[in-house]
């Protein structure tokens, strides 16, 4: 990559800030190489990346969730197919995950608000003596976490 796409390039180009590209390179979700003067230069597969970043983080994943997916891709070049389909494939996983949980929130709280009176006998939120207490923080009734 001689040229690339300089900060402000990729900054236009995806909408994002120069202060967030810089926070994503910490991140290793883009590695710019620098030039003879030392300044970065992107290469154009950053547009990519930085797209699925800001997608899945609009879907409510983590930089954190995002950020080891993304760094299975090749730097300095563009993801081949195959990069990309060993990428979806993996956070295809979280997403599946992540829809089971919020349908599983959906049904609970539906059942639970659904009846107008917040019912202590059928309210998933309902937690008499905090019980639950005793197994740790949380809304373990709603999150299914048991330990």
């Amino acid at each position: 990559m001689t040229h690339g796409l300089t900060i402000g390039d990729l900054a236009a180009r995806t909408g994002l800030a120069v202060s967030a590209i810089r926070f994503y390179e910490t991140h290793e979700i883009v590695k710019p190489v620098r030039n003879a003067g030392g300044h970065r230069r992107y290469g154009r597969a950053d547009i990519r990346r930085l797209s699925f970043v800001m997608a899945a983080q609009k879907l409510g994943f983590s930089l954190a969730e995002i950020a080891p997916h993304l760094r299975r891709l090749p730097d300095h070049k563009a993801p081949t197919k195959a990069d990309w389909t060993r990428i979806s494939t993996a956070f295809r996983r979280d997403i599946d995950a992540r829809i089971t949980a919020l349908e599983d929130l959906r049904d609970k709280l539906d059942g639970c608000i659904g009846c107008g009176c917040l019912s202590l006998k059928t309210c998933a939120l309902y937690n008499p003596a905090d019980i639950k207490g005793a197994d740790g923080p949380g809304p373990r009734n709603l999150t299914g976490i048991t330990s």
